[in-house]
């Protein structure tokens, strides 16, 4: 790989085995970032060097936005300090060839495969899978298209974004060349014309394009998972895309997005990935806790106009969404119609469903109230489903709501996109591919996003419950380091010295003997799997809107979808295992933007309470992974200054005694964590292994056997039971 002179002009470094190296303090760092996105994974992003990666998936996504395979390898050509290795050039070549030449798309209640490219569809019909699942119609057909050769069917489509949104005004940050982006070498001095070039080629829309022409055939119906299975395996993968414009099957909705809402730069620039050549694209539009996915969600439905279904993770997260609809669309209560556990609307005739996943895969017998309303929603025909937090449900439930509804388009959201069973893949397949993924620092330098310290507090355990964690084996050594006398008086003190602050405080707890015990100690309202959606949204109103309630103890229920824009401070008092995705959801409960002095350094606070020298502390390591890929990092706090002095609890030998005899007093099953429906095990299982008894197999635990002569004698016997009783 030969370094070219210019070098210091150029922001890339490009490796053989695909890793891309990206300087953040180029003078057009902007523009080469946003290629980066479009055609590579983001691996790290802290300030001054970004690691993308190219793979498979990432190259798929970029052709599904519109990217050519010669436009993708000049502009990396252009971009790299050293010449493109040959393996590279022949990588992008292999993924990108095939990738987005196919289409599927439905018109008028009938499946299509379409392509701008006729020899790929020439190529595909000499398959005899293909031709088996292709309907033919009669020629004489009013209702066909104008057909060409073969009874391929030729149309045309306008290149015109169907995204009618207020552009962006562009200032020095965005769009304008610093004086000093010039290269030192005059040979190159078009870099950074030609990216402003190409960034005007596929994200701004020209009105002055000539319209598209395409090819396509029908698809039988029955036969639409059959074809895109054959699809793949002759790498061929077919993109889904809905003509929602010219669908008049499905009636427009009257809805539309309110005068007042106004979309940010990188909420435009993420619908215009999905809606950028005239056509709803499924896929997956990835932005940090706080950013205004909900919002995307919403303008989508109002640009796609047609019926709608939101799934979200629980019943709170149907209520925002609600809320979020009523406050940025013109929809109101009479199109909007809830269906979960605790709220059943009457569905028909509604524009917009918002339901969950638990409801919508739901297996075992319904009510008949609940049967009447599944059928309606499976002989109905969506235009758009939104898929909330699209990270948190496995493959094999996914298939089941996917399948079970018919919908158009497809768009998940989500703010972290790993999952620690490597799942992930499955949704470029299930939805589709990623169409836009934000930095998080980025939009926290811009004030979009809240800006959060990160610390993490090492707290000793006491020689009492250390001795016992050495020497207990079973899953009580976990109780015993989240119940850590010092981890309390932590919490305690960071607790009494926010509110103080007058923040706004959330508290974590994985394991609800903890929670409740946290709680209950400090006289503060909790939230855990029993407590009911009333009480549930009475305390998250108090905590809203009520001066007298600053601090909530919840469970990992609230790992998702709660939205509490008033909460700053975040304490982590147990959490599961080593997961990266949990850490990060929760450092998104405090991501809102904030008010107050943008001078401030930072504006909230996340605490992580670490038992030192447990395996706590190896758990949080791993958690911290996905955080400081995104840039942030985190504070060792090993003492907390002024705890000493404050009166807090368990600060006696003998209330630390008496902590241990209930902690020790516990079954092993108040040492569990929580269990969410749905959530798997990081083997992939809902099935946790413990100790028990053959009791325990019948259900006995809390029962015992005692054997006891019966004074009376039973009066009467069935016949068949008498030869065994002499």
């Amino acid at each position: 790989m030969k370094l070219k002179t210019d070098h210091s002009s150029r922001p890339l470094w490009l490796a053989p085995n695909g890793y891309i190296f990206l300087e953040s303090f180029s003078p057009v760092y902007k523009h080469a970032r946003d290629f980066l996105i479009a055609i590579a994974e983001p691996v790290c992003r802290p300030r001054n060097i970004h690691e993308y990666r190219l793979t498979a998936y990432s190259l798929y996504a970029a052709v599904s936005v519109g990217l050519q395979t010669n436009d993708i390898i000049e502009y990396l050509r252009r971009l790299s300090k050293t010449s493109l290795p040959d393996g590279i050039i022949e990588f992008i070549r292999l993924c990108t060839l095939s990738y987005g030449k196919l289409k599927l798309v439905l018109k008028h209640n009938r499946y299509f495969v379409e392509s701008r490219h006729p020899d790929v569809i020439q190529k595909l019909l000499k398959d005899h899978v293909i031709q088996e699942c292709r309907l033919r119609r009669d020629i004489n057909d009013p209702d066909q298209p104008e057909a060409e050769g073969d009874d391929l069917i030729v149309s045309k489509i306008s290149s015109k974004s169907a995204l009618q949104l207020n552009q962006p005004s562009t200032s020095s940050t965005e769009t304008d060349l610093p004086a000093n982006a010039e290269p030192q070498n005059g040979n190159q001095t078009n870099i950074p014309k030609d990216i402003f070039d190409f960034y005007d080629k596929i994200d701004e829309e020209e009105e002055e394009k000539e319209d598209l022409q395409t090819v396509s055939f029908e698809v039988k119906q029955d036969l639409i998972e059959t074809i895109q299975k054959r699809c793949i395996e002759l790498e061929y993968p077919l993109l889904a895309e809905y003509d929602f414009r010219n669908d008049t099957v499905n009636p427009d909705l009257n809805i539309d997005l309110k005068p007042m809402t106004v979309l940010r730069p990188y909420q435009e620039k993420s619908l215009r990935k999905m809606f950028g050549n005239g056509r709803a694209r499924s896929g997956v539009i990835v932005l940090p806790c706080g950013a205004g996915k909900t919002l995307v969600g919403v303008t989508a439905a109002c640009t796609v106009r047609k019926r709608c279904m939101v799934l979200c993770t629980s019943g709170v997260s149907v209520e925002q969404w609600k809320s979020q609809f009523k406050l940025w669309s013109t929809s109101d209560d009479s199109m909007i119609c809830r269906f979960t556990s605790e709220a059943k609307d009457k569905p028909m005739g509604c524009s917009v469903l918002i339901t969950t996943y638990s409801m919508m895969g739901h297996s075992t017998k319904r009510s008949w109230e609940a049967e009447k309303v599944m059928e309606w929603i499976h002989h109905q025909e969506w235009g758009l489903m939104l898929l909330d937090e699209v990270h948190t449900i496995p493959a094999r439930q996914f298939r089941r709501v996917l399948t079970s509804v018919q919908a158009h388009c497809k768009l998940g959201l989500t703010a972290t996109l790993v999952r620690e069973d490597d799942k992930i893949a499955d949704l470029n397949f299930l939805i589709g591919p990623k169409l836009y993924e934000a930095n998080w620092l980025e939009l926290q330098d811009l004030g979009f996003i809240a800006k959060v310290q990160c610390a993490e507090v090492w707290c000793p355990m006491t020689p009492e419950f250390y001795r016992e964690y050495l020497h207990i084996q079973s899953r009580k050594r976990i109780l015993l380091y989240v119940m850590n006398p010092n981890k309390f008086r932590a919490c305690e003190f960071l607790v009494k010295y926010h509110e103080q602050r007058n923040d706004k405080v959330i508290v974590f707890s994985d394991n609800v003997f903890a929670l409740k015990h946290y709680a209950v100690a400090m006289g503060k309202p909790y939230i855990y799997g029993p407590t009911t959606q009333g009480e549930r949204m009475q305390i998250l109103q108090n905590f809203k809107h009520n001066p007298a309630v600053n601090t909530i103890f919840i469970s990992k229920v609230g790992d998702t979808s709660f939205d509490l824009p008033e909460a700053n401070v975040l304490i982590q008092v147990s959490s599961h295992g080593g997961s990266r995705r949990q850490e990060a959801q929760r450092l998104g409960r405090i991501l809102r933007a904030k008010k107050g002095s943008a001078a401030e350094e930072y504006n909230a606070f996340f605490y992580t309470l670490v038992s030192q020298d447990t395996q706590e502390m190896y758990y949080s390591i791993k958690r911290q992974r996905f955080l400081v890929n995104q840039g942030y990092s985190f504070k060792v706090i090993t003492k907390l200054a002024g705890m000493d002095e404050d009166h807090l609890h368990y600060s006696t030998k003998h209330e630390q005694q008496r902590l241990l005899q209930q902690v020790l007093a516990a079954s092993d099953a108040d040492a569990d964590e929580e269990r969410v429906v749905g959530e798997l095990n990081a083997k992939g299982s809902q099935v946790v292994r413990r100790v028990g008894s053959m009791s325990s197999m019948s259900g006995a635990d809390d029962q015992v056997y005692m054997e006891f002569q019966s004074k009376s004698k039973l009066k009467s016997s069935h016949p068949l039971f008498k030869k065994f009783r002499k």
